[in-house]
């Protein structure tokens, strides 16, 4: 169709009604904008970034799988003197630890979900479950979260007052003079954390 004949009208022979001859588009034409990425897709491809370069030196935690792209399954490694339970029942140390954080569907609006894969003998963390939710916000980033577990594990931070493991808590309590296990400072080089 010759480009001279755009804007014209014409009325249609088939209904009736008057059509206006559209102009044909050029090169010139503004490109088709680029589908939105939803906000989670956002948020884990972020995550995943800051992530990466905040660990990336790290003495005591490091990243050692990522699952999904972008990751929504993490698998963490932390050599922090913690503890871990003994043949005999009573705590030993242990200093090598195996953590999977998942970003479930609801992420970040709820809580990451994290499990140990590696024993370890703790007041808030018991076989399926470390106990974060009580401090979890949206807006938290992802390697704060994993700085926190570090603490906890070294018994920075541990709560006996609403244990996951009564045994663990029962045994902190009457050994306070045993903690922290590791008293690191986690919070990776150049943070704003202190």
């Amino acid at each position: 169709m010759s480009q001279e004949l755009a804007g014209r009208k014409a009325r249609c022979k088939g209904c009736g009604q008057t059509v206006v001859v559209p102009a044909r588009q050029t090169s010139d034409a503004p490109p088709a904008t680029a589908p939105k990425i939803p906000m989670r897709v956002r948020r884990l491809n972020a995550d995943a970034a800051h992530i990466e370069s905040a660990l990336a030196s790290h003495e005591a935690i490091r990243i050692v799988q990522r699952t999904g792209n972008p990751p929504e399954v993490y698998g963490i490694e932390y050599r922090v003197k913690s503890l871990q339970k003994a043949a005999d029942d009573d705590p030993m140390p242990a200093e090598v630890h195996q953590v999977e954080i998942q970003l479930t569907s609801d992420y970040p609006r709820l809580s990451p979900r994290c499990r140990m894969l590696s024993p370890v003998f703790h007041p808030n963390i018991d076989e399926t479950t470390i106990c974060i939710g009580d401090h979890w916000t949206a807006g938290e980033r992802l390697v704060d979260l994993v700085v926190r577990i570090a603490e906890m594990l070294a018994y920075q931070a541990y709560n006996v007052r609403s244990p996951l493991n009564a045994e663990a808590a029962m045994w902190a309590d009457l050994h306070p003079e045993a903690f922290p296990t590791d008293a690191r400072n986690f919070h990776p080089a150049g943070s704003d954390k202190p």
